[in-house]
């Protein structure tokens, strides 16, 4: 599975690309939805789903734009986390408008390409994807180089939160993680070093 990572928005979301025999899965789309459509043309990618680690505003924007170039485009996302589109608290004033409800919404349990760890605390559906044969996990807003997610949003939850990284710790040390902001790092760097974790 080759990857390609930019940054979206004034959030500056990593929004990833996934892609594997002309076909490509995106990774948050937290805006610039032409911008990731063109890097798709470039590439000669057909994309085939929308991936959601969860349903924050900086996190899904890109999608509206996304579905009307590709308008069977499905949106994959945990249930807990579906009630957030199009509500009023999930938004901010110009870039990031409310998108309502996506169309062609799925579960991410049906997801097959990797593996889906549900990784509630910063959200109620958090997820992390892991593609365990390029040792690699998408981790969103749970887990960052140094830090963790924010647990004081609505549905947020610290107990959960730190139950959700035991879960990750538990994956090899050399896995690269890619953030849903800032940089990279591995699961071994931040067992050393994060101090929520030492």
């Amino acid at each position: 599975m080759e990857r390609l990572t930019i940054q979206v928005g004034s959030y500056e979301v990593n929004s990833s690309i996934m892609s594997e025999n002309g076909k490509a899965w995106i990774v948050d789309p937290g805006q610039e939805g032409a911008r990731i459509a063109s890097l798709l043309e470039k590439k000669g990618l057909e994309p085939e789903a929308i991936l959601l680690t969860h349903a924050h505003f900086d996190h899904i924007t890109g999608i509206a734009e996304l579905q009307k170039l590709f308008p069977e485009l499905p949106v994959y996302i945990h249930p807990e986390d579906t009630v957030m589109f199009g509500h009023p608290f999930n938004q901010m004033p110009g870039e990031y408008n409310s998108i309502g409800v996506p169309a062609n919404i799925r579960d991410v349990k049906d997801l097959t390409i990797c593996e889906v760890i549900h990784t509630p605390g910063h959200t109620p559906g958090g997820v992390c994807y892991y593609f365990a044969n390029d040792k690699l996990l998408l981790s969103g807003d749970t887990l960052f180089a140094g830090s963790i997610g924010r647990t004081d949003f609505p549905g947020g939850s610290m107990s959960k939160m730190m139950d959700s990284l035991k879960r990750l710790m538990e994956l090899p040390d050399d896995t690269l993680v890619i953030p849903g902001h800032g940089s990279h790092t591995t699961i071994g760097r931040e067992k050393a070093s994060n101090p929520y974790l030492v």
